[in-house]
């Protein structure tokens, strides 16, 4: 699958005591087509070097989803970081203000996590929802509804029940996904001129992820793809190569 990285830039830095928000500093001069997702103040009150006694700190980046070509707005999203409070601020300072490209991070042949929304199906039965099997045709109320709601007691329908409800856009992630390659769009190679009119898609127009396998959601949707939360040495000992980019 190919995933189109657009550069991210950092939003504000959250400073955590306690496991609580104790400060939130801003970033200057953020980019316009952010006035319509979040509500930025007129002054900057904070700084960075003026924050003492935290615990832990983390981001708010944003990606530069105009680059796409698909839409203006950027989507907003709080990253970890990994390392002790003084790498963590080492390398806040150093990317405030710049933009973060997927070069930056990852590698080839590294494991990553996907996180995502999948595709939203509405309101579906048991049978489609859960896989109940389908009754026979002679049943008296219905083929396609559970044969029954549960035990006489505990004297309620417990949660274990399939019923009907709503299925899809729910949030998933993919473990320890690996990438077969990446690059950018704009580079002159094999890949020139096969990475435009991609059916449901179009043109990609920044930097891109080759991953393995597929991934949740629809074209165009956001997702956010991070180092991996659990490594395994048997998927990491995999080696992917990519032959063709068709």
């Amino acid at each position: 699958t190919i995933l189109e990285c657009p550069p991210m830039k950092i939003f504000s830095v959250r400073f955590y005591k306690n496991n609580l928000v104790k400060t939130e500093v801003l970033a200057e001069n953020p980019d316009k087509e952010l006035k319509g997702k979040v509500k930025i103040p007129g002054k900057k009150t904070f700084s960075i070097e003026g924050v003492k006694d935290y615990d832990d700190l983390s981001i708010v980046c944003y990606s530069q989803a105009k680059k796409t070509g698909l839409k203006k707005t950027p989507d907003l999203s709080e990253i970890g970081l990994s390392g002790s409070l003084e790498e963590k601020l080492n390398f806040i300072k150093e990317n405030l203000g710049k933009e973060i490209n997927v070069f930056d991070i990852f590698e080839r042949k590294n494991l990553v996590d996907i996180r995502g929304l999948t595709k939203g199906k509405g309101f579906s039965g048991p049978v489609k929802r859960f896989g109940i099997a389908l009754k026979q045709h002679k049943s008296e109320k219905g083929r396609r509804r559970p044969g029954s709601l549960g035990p006489w007691h505990p004297a309620r329908v417990t949660f274990r029940t399939p019923m009907a409800g709503q299925l899809g856009m729910f949030t998933r992630v993919i473990y320890n996904n690996s990438i077969i390659d990446l690059g950018n769009s704009q580079e002159k190679g094999k890949a020139e001129g096969k990475l435009k009119n991609i059916e449901n898609y179009g043109n990609i127009n920044t930097d891109y992820l080759i991953v393995r396998g597929s991934v949740q959601g629809p074209s165009k949707r956001q997702l956010l793809v991070t180092a991996p939360l659990r490594e395994t040495k048997k998927q990491a000992k995999r080696a992917y190569e990519l032959i063709e980019l068709r």
